[in-house]
């Protein structure tokens, strides 16, 4: 059972080449637009010759029963407590046994050294941390690699290995918004970013490539690779979520540090609250305090306008967020949000069904050019004077919007505890770079 990354992952590392099992479907779930494939047989190794079938997850039921299944694995990540328990219950009520496999069987070594940024819950500001300790390391002259969670949307076999190291390396891959979001920040550093499906090529690229590996942990999963610094990301909008995600909770209690974000906009009480929170599952957790702070590139465009926000998918859908950075400048800076939701139609109007808690903002979905289409056709209808991005994608340049764009970005910076310069000097002291 997976949302097209650690299933494949998993299969990959405990699975592929083990004699004991024959796997004989993957589900997918979260992700619009990714049942219905087959896991290729160049991905799938020589004892299926004929790949392996991608159904969605609402028929797992059947496949146990036409299948005679023995065992269900379960395999992603950004699940509630109650999420999971439903899945648990539905799994087991087949008959067939529930497993889930553990960091250690399936967490690749590396000889580099590797720092690991995780997250209690998708949208609490993991990527901003990763590009903070970018910037640390090559001040230090020496060359990072960041290693993306796979994003397995597509064509498949195409995303055996990822590697994005200038803007021409954008249109090798028919990436997806959400592709984009996560690769584009990286170029703006000159910074080697891989994903794909196989890790351990990926993992021998990165060794190649850099200095430091630098997993920036997608969702709230556990790394795949074995890391040498874990941090965990918890965002202080959304206290309680420390506690009550699958496999958030997993981070905090196997995480050194914790940085807790968007503290200022938070307020104490909150940020008080997630740090008792984080300490009472690991109390050896040093905890760091940040905030997101957001910028606008043509302010002038949004202050006193009639704006429509665009935030990035992952967080206002299945990461469970009503708003992002978007919002929050569009705020800041006096602009009348005008609500989105009268206006979407195809899949952005699907997803304000399935996300009731979505606040009045647009989610950057874009995983097939019918769901873009959707995207394009949503913004244009909305009756605003400018589009307000906060995807890191350059969606305007993907579809054809009617109106003036502003782009927002935002940096992380600690105001107590650990900060990514601390951090760096206790990876490195652990783990000297290897000489050439």
């Amino acid at each position: 059972m997976g949302a097209g990354g650690r299933d494949f992952h998993v299969f990959n590392t405990v699975f592929r080449d083990n004699p004991g099992y024959e796997v004989v479907a993957f589900t997918a779930a979260q992700i619009p637009g990714i049942e219905w494939r087959r896991y290729p047989p160049s991905l799938a190794g020589h004892r299926y010759p004929d790949g392996i079938p991608i159904y969605p997850e609402r028929l797992f039921p059947e496949i146990v029963r036409d299948q005679a299944v023995d065992e269900i694995v379960l395999a992603y990540s950004d699940l509630t407590y109650e999420e999971l328990g439903h899945l648990l219950s539905i799994a087991l009520s087949t008959g067939a046994s529930f497993r889930i496999i553990g960091p250690r069987e399936t967490m690749i070594p590396s000889y580099k050294p590797v720092v690991a940024v995780t997250a209690v819950k998708t949208g609490a500001g993991k990527s901003s941390l990763s590009r903070a300790l970018v910037r640390e390391i090559k001040s230090r002259q020496l060359a990072p690699v960041v290693v993306r969670h796979p994003m397995a949307y597509g064509d498949l076999e195409a995303r055996k290995l990822i590697l994005i190291m200038t803007p021409e390396d954008l249109t090798k891959y028919p990436l997806t918004i959400e592709e984009r979001e996560e690769f584009e920040p990286y170029l703006d550093l000159e910074t080697p970013l891989l994903a794909g499906i196989d890790y351990g090529l990926i993992v021998r690229e990165a060794e190649r490539l850099g200095d430091v590996i630098i997993w920036d942990g997608g969702n709230n999963d556990w790394p795949f690779i074995k890391p040498d610094l874990w941090i965990v990301v918890a965002d202080a909008l959304r206290p309680g979520m420390e506690a009550s995600t699958f496999p958030g909770e997993v981070n905090v209690r196997m995480a050194e540090i914790a940085v807790i974000t968007k503290a200022r906009e938070a307020g104490e009480e909150n940020v008080k609250r997630v740090r008792e929170n984080l300490l009472r599952l690991n109390p050896r957790l040093e905890i760091a305090i940040a905030d997101l702070e957001v910028s606008v590139d043509r302010p002038e465009l949004v202050e006193g306008k009639k704006v429509v926000v665009v935030e990035d998918s992952p967080t206002v859908t299945h990461g469970g967020t009503p708003y992002a950075a978007g919002y929050v400048a569009a705020r800041q800076l006096g602009a009348e949000i005008v609500d989105p939701r009268p206006y979407a139609v195809g899949v952005i109007r699907e997803m304000y069904q399935r996300y009731p808690h979505m606040g009045p903002v647009v989610p950057s979905t874009g995983y097939t050019r019918e769901q873009l289409r959707s995207l394009e056709e949503t913004l244009n209808r909305v009756p605003a004077d400018t589009v307000v991005i906060a995807s890191p994608a350059r969606i305007e340049e993907m579809i054809r919007i009617d109106k003036p764009v502003a782009r927002v970005s935002y940096e992380i910076r600690v105001v107590e505890g650990p900060t990514p310069r601390d951090m760096v000097d206790r990876l490195l002291e652990r783990h000297p770079v290897p000489e050439a």
